[in-house]
This record gives structure tokens, sequence and C-alpha cells, in this order.
């Protein structure tokens, strides 16, 4: 494994908190645990290292400044409740940080930001130069225009996504859990606090817990966040945001949580792939193909494919998945579903007889496909 003092050499943080410890279990926003967050926040930036906030609770605060009992269900209800929410919620940070004469800013994602690449790029950019201007940025999802087919669906995946745009070191996703038990503590009293494990490890999810009825995100989310900012290279820290000075002392390594491992970084195209939740199709590709996948890490060509599902155009991101329906892969196609359907199990010297046109080999190149 790895010595925890080594996380002082992490110079870049993602630190994602939850709605719960914010609002004080949807009490309205929690004015103290702002200001403690701003206090590690800053001893974190003293010590030289880059953070940047993922913040839930904007929904959770406005759902108490508006006198709601329990959280909307209906979509325009969130969104107001958002809109409420999120300036209060920006005002606590700014007053919270000013007296470290930190500056802050806010930026607000969709799912659609991150799923075009031109606009990934675009929020990369933006990111990385308030970095350089020392500014310190509070992430939220921009729940007040997403909708149920675009929305990240919990701030933990948000957390995982913005570590890939930043390239961060270490992901800390502070909740009010322990961290990561062999089975729910909360039921089972033999439970075991997991200290450091592989974040790819498969037998994790099976441990994993459901949500609250104040965030969005469980255990599951958060496993899975840990597997996404893997794949960039960073590691992540499930921990209790409750505890005293939780970032400063898991900067002096002291062990609290969960640590998950990461695994080798990847390209910046690849996290952003893998990273993607909308998937616009998917092939099922026969055993052959699998194993020039996994193994010999080739392209995927259409005489490898059995089954296209979907109706995905030329260049958007498609998943491969085995006939025992796993997904060992995703990429970028280079042709339509319709064209692909066409071209399945045929040789990639049929493919200007078959289309009537001269198009790639491949159905996917190996450049612009990732392993999972």
């Amino acid at each position: 494994m790895t010595d925890r003092s080594s996380i002082q050499t992490k110079k870049r943080w993602v630190v994602k908190v939850g709605s719960a410890l914010l609002t004080n279990d949807g009490e309205g926003l929690h004015r103290e645990t702002i200001v403690n967050l701003a206090e590690q926040v800053a001893f974190l930036r003293d010590k030289g290292t880059e953070v940047i906030l993922v913040s839930s609770g904007s929904v959770a605060a406005g759902v108490s400044q508006l006198g709601m009992t329990t959280r909307p269900s209906k979509l325009n209800e969130l969104q107001a409740a958002a809109a409420v929410g999120q300036a209060s919620l920006v005002r606590h940070y700014e007053e919270a940080f000013q007296p470290f004469r930190i500056n802050t800013a806010q930026v607000l994602l969709t799912h659609s930001d991150i799923a075009n690449r031109e606009r990934y790029l675009n929020a990369k950019s933006t990111l990385m130069r308030l970095l350089e201007l020392d500014v310190l940025t509070v992430i939220n999802e921009n729940d007040t225009v997403a909708t149920d087919e675009i929305c990240f669906g919990d701030n933990d995946s948000l957390g995982s996504l913005v570590a890939n745009l930043v390239e961060a070191d270490l992901l800390v996703i502070l909740t009010d859990q322990d961290g990561l038990y062999t089975s729910d503590p909360r039921s089972n009293s033999d439970a075991e606090l997991l200290h450091e494990v592989h974040a790819n490890d498969d037998s994790l999810m099976a441990m994993a817990t459901g949500g609250t009825s104040i965030g969005r995100g469980g255990m599951v989310t958060k496993l899975s966040a840990a597997q996404i900012a893997s794949r960039s290279g960073a590691s992540t820290i499930i921990a209790n945001g409750r505890e005293k000075k939780i970032l400063e002392r898991l900067y002096h390594g002291e062990t609290l949580g969960t640590l998950l491992l990461a695994s080798d970084r990847v390209t910046s195209k690849k996290q952003w792939m893998a990273g993607q939740m909308r998937i616009a199709g998917k092939v099922t590709i026969d055993e052959g193909a699998a194993k020039v996948l996994l193994q010999a890490g080739r392209s995927l060509l259409p005489v490898g494919v059995l089954q296209v599902d979907g109706d995905f155009k030329r260049g958007e991101l498609i998943s491969c998945v085995t006939e025992a329906g796993v997904e060992i892969a995703r990429g970028l196609s280079n042709y339509s579903a319709s064209e692909a359907d066409q071209l399945k199990g045929r040789p990639s010297e049929k493919i200007a007889e078959i289309l009537n046109y001269s198009g790639d080999h491949e159905l996917i190149h190996r450049d612009n496909l990732v392993l999972l």
C-alpha cells in the first residue's frame, strides 16, 4: 500500500462537501460548518496545496428557506429551490473566506458541459486559469437549468469529473460517514472500516450502501467517483466531515476515513471518455474482439461486432459490452448506428462495398478507445 504521509506531496486537491454536512441534516445552511471548512482550506493553501471545492447544498438550503418540509420531487420545484439556495450558499462561502483574503469564484456545471468535448476543454481552461489566479473556486451542479436527462445525479460524480478536469492529485469526499465499511455499520455491529484499498477493487461495490433523503449520493456513488478519479491518477479519501479539522488531519497523514488508491493515469482525452455517464449507444462484441481489446490494446473492427443498440451518430461515445453484458470499453464511433448495424460481423475490406463510400477500417480506433 502507501504511507499516508505522502498525502502532503499531493499538491492539487478537489474537496467535495455533502449536503448533510453543510445544511446540518437539512435544517438550512450551517454557518459554523462553512466557517470551519474555510479555515481548513486556508490552512491547506498556506501549505502550498491548491484546492477546488465541489459543494452540495443549494437545493437543501433552498428547501429550508422556502419552508418546504421535504425535498420536492417535481423538477421545476427542485430548480426553484436550487435558485434560492445557490445565492445563499455562495454568499456564505464568500463571507467565510474574506478573513483569509481569499477571493472566491462560483462555477456551475451541467452534464452537457462535460459531455461536449469543446465545452469540456473550455471548462478545463477556465478552472486552470482560476487556479493560476489563486482564486478559490466553488463548483456545484447547475440544478437551476439541469434536467433529469442531463443532470449528474449527485455531486460525488461531479467531484470526480472535476478532478479529471483539473488533473487533481487527490479527491476528498467529506460526508457524514466515517468511510467505507465491509457492510452497513448501521445494521451490522461487526462491520469494519476499510482504511486503505484500491479504487478499482471489484469487491468494494458489494459493500456500498444507499443514499439519504437529504443528498442524492450514497456510498455507491462515492465508490464510482473514486473509480472515475482513479483514471486520471487521483486517489480518493472518503472521510467524516464532522471530525474536527478533518482536512488538516488528513494532510498530516492521520489514518482517518478510507483511502482509495488510484490506478495509472490515462490521457486527458481518455479520462474524458471514461468519465462520461451519458452513452449514445452500445455494441455487443464477440469473445475474440473482447480479447483483442483487453489483451492486445488494438482497435475494434466491425467484424467483431454482434449487435448494435441505440441511435448514435458518427463521433459519439458508445459502450462496448461482452456477450454476457459486461462493459469493457468506451470509445468514439467512426460510424453512425445504422452504418454500424450494416457493417457488424463483416470484414473491413467490405466497408466501401456496403456503404458505397470508403470509410475508416475501424469501428473505434484504439486512440479513441478507453478500457474500463
